[in-house]
């Protein structure tokens, strides 16, 4: 979950703990594991846990999310794996780069419904044609479970719904699972997600 004010994520980042952990997601991590390291964008990155396990294994990472306090957890990670993130703080709709990016990962990026599919289709512009884009969110199944996430359905994702937002893809794999969660304490237990690999055509 990735969108809601500015001042609920500085709030929540503001905890002392790392509320998602340090470990980066495992979709994230297999599937990056498969590419050979180069440049990649992670959008609404929080407390950085997957931007610095991208750098640690090779790759020029660029991160941004809306919060300080999030950016200030990240540069933390990172200084005590000993690797540099460039890492922002602005709102998807805002973020801008000269860079063209091989990897595009939305982790649990929820933006709200009325934006999603506008954010979408500008963070899009910053893929390689080529290029890949990871990710996992919650299904709207998740309403049905009590492991985290919006509690909105529109925040939420589908198939189709991903189908018609990332219509500039060729999808590579796209599934709705049932999977074991342990992600700090508000990503945690039995959830229902997406996990869609898209390739810019």
């Amino acid at each position: 979950m990735k969108d809601k004010s500015k001042e609920f994520w500085e709030e929540r980042y503001s905890d002392e703990e790392y509320i998602y952990g340090k470990d980066p997601n495992v979709f994230f991590r297999t599937e990056l594991g498969k590419l050979n390291p180069n440049s990649i964008l992670l959008p609404a990155d929080g407390e950085g846990r997957n931007a610095v396990f991208a750098a640690k294994t090779g790759w020029d990472v660029t991160a941004f999310d809306l919060s300080k306090a999030g950016k200030a957890k990240a540069i933390e990670l990172a200084e005590r794996n000993d690797v540099e993130i460039n890492y922002e703080v602005t709102s998807a709709q805002e973020f801008d780069s000269h860079i063209k990016f091989e990897v595009i990962a939305l982790i649990y990026a929820h933006f709200n419904a009325e934006d999603r599919p506008g954010i979408h289709n500008h963070l899009l512009q910053f893929l390689k044609p080529g290029g890949i884009l990871i990710f996992e969110a919650f299904s709207k199944k998740q309403l049905d479970y009590n492991s985290g996430g919006p509690k909105e359905q529109a925040m939420l994702f589908s198939k189709e719904e991903l189908r018609n937002e990332f219509s500039g893809l060729t999808i590579k794999y796209l599934e709705e699972l049932e999977i074991e969660q342990n992600e700090g304490k508000y990503h945690k237990g039995k959830s229902c997600v997406l996990q869609m690999i898209g390739e810019k055509n």
